[in-house]
């Protein structure tokens, strides 16, 4: 099944580390910040999994406004800081100050993916079955009925290989993780490369590469939840949303996609021009019954390119803080935090309660191994799947 050029996109280098920074990432294993980091770069002990592994977090800061704060476990984002239209800084990320929020049984029991990157495949695949080639594969059903997010133990909970670098555009860390042969129900070995990079205009640029040795569905993404006003103050239904797209995929009601690619004009799922998240969410609207809010995909306006286009921009009229989203995935999951619930402390011993951040997933659409009219997710041996997003903060 050959793959669409949209799966053919171009992958920002990596650039190569310097003989000094590839030996200071062996010998900072300690929580002191390291010196010889790359510039812009710290590295420290964030935590200890059960089986021993040691946990690194690496401060990432290029110069400009925003400071970031990433884990090697899960690819996790822990912490993103951004100024408000007084310049005053604040955590915009959900998440967690120590690893044991992200291993906690609360937290792995309403298991929102709080800033990980997702795979192999992100969002759901129905009743988890899919066919490739003539075989049929089962994977585990996490969701209900569905497989979600790469199943029980999908790359949000794997120790990734991180590698800080410093390069003209800005400072980050790639991530680097293998994926076994048969890992969670998936055919073929996936090599998976993601770099990100918070550049010098206060912009985290998110890169994604894969290759694998049998055919197999994929569809990486990053599930960060942002709250504008910060993390831990609230609701986010008072945030202005604007989402480039004049169709979405409306779903069944186990949120698998009916196949339909359907018109957001005169519905709810119209943000084409800026709109509260809390206007019509409790709008009279089997959609939104479903999702209990916003959870749907959208099919965003453009042409197969390298470049990425805006997808989204979110305000908040509270703190001045702005977030766009620039992809070149054909698809944006927009969900609302529907499923928070109180029940998770995050950072600063704050609860995070119903709809208090909100998640825009760029992607290939929801069950695209079963929709053959979607846009393809299977990646060949011999191909490369190339995936840009940016993430762009200011204020206003």
């Amino acid at each position: 099944m050959k793959q669409p050029s949209l799966r053919s996109l171009v992958f920002l280098s990596a650039g190569l580390l310097s003989l000094g920074a590839a030996q200071a990432i062996a010998a900072s294993t300690s929580g002191t910040p390291s010196t010889a980091m790359p510039p812009g770069v710290e590295k420290f002990v964030f935590g200890t999994l059960p089986d021993g592994r040691t946990v690194h977090g690496y401060r990432i800061n290029s110069g400009g406004n925003v400071d970031m704060e990433v884990i090697d476990y899960g690819g996790i984002i822990t912490s993103l800081e951004t100024p408000d239209r007084h310049g005053e800084k604040a955590d915009i990320v959900l998440g967690f100050d120590s690893l044991q929020g992200y291993l906690s049984p609360a937290y792995k029991k309403l298991n929102p993916y709080f800033g990980a990157l997702i795979g192999r495949y992100g969002n759901r695949i129905a009743d988890g079955r899919f066919t490739l080639d003539g075989k049929t594969y089962q994977l585990a059903t996490n969701d209900g009925p569905n497989h979600l997010h790469g199943g029980d133990e999908g790359f949000n909970q794997k120790l990734w290989q991180a590698t800080p670098f410093s390069s003209s555009e800005g400072s980050g860390v790639v991530m680097r993780y293998t994926s076994a042969d048969g890992e969670e129900g998936y055919p073929g070995e996936l090599s998976v490369e993601v770099k990100y990079t918070l550049t010098h205009d206060d912009t985290l640029a998110i890169d994604y590469r894969a290759s694998t040795t049998k055919a197999t569905p994929v569809n990486l993404t990053q599930h960060s939840y942002f709250n504008l006003n910060g993390e831990g103050s609230g609701s986010i239904l008072d945030h202005v949303m604007t989402i480039d797209a004049a169709s979405y995929t409306p779903v069944n009601d186990t949120l698998i996609p009916t196949g339909e690619i359907a018109t957001v004009a005169g519905t709810p799922f119209d943000f084409t021009r800026p709109m509260p998240i809390g206007a019509r969410i409790e709008a009279d609207n089997e959609q939104l019954a479903r999702g209990k809010g916003y959870d749907h995909n959208f099919v965003l306006k453009r042409e197969p390119s390298a470049t990425p286009e805006r997808a989204a921009r979110v305000t908040s009229p509270e703190s001045g803080r702005v977030l766009e989203v620039w992809t070149t995935e054909p698809g944006l999951q927009f969900y609302s935090g529907n499923f928070l619930d109180g029940s998770v402390t995050g950072k600063g011993g704050q609860a995070y309660g119903y709809r208090s951040g909100l998640a825009l997933e760029t992607q290939h659409f929801p069950d695209s191994p079963n929709q053959s009219n979607f846009p393809s997710t299977i990646l060949q041996p011999g191909e490369t799947l190339e995936s840009h997003t940016v993430y762009r903060f200011s204020s206003e």
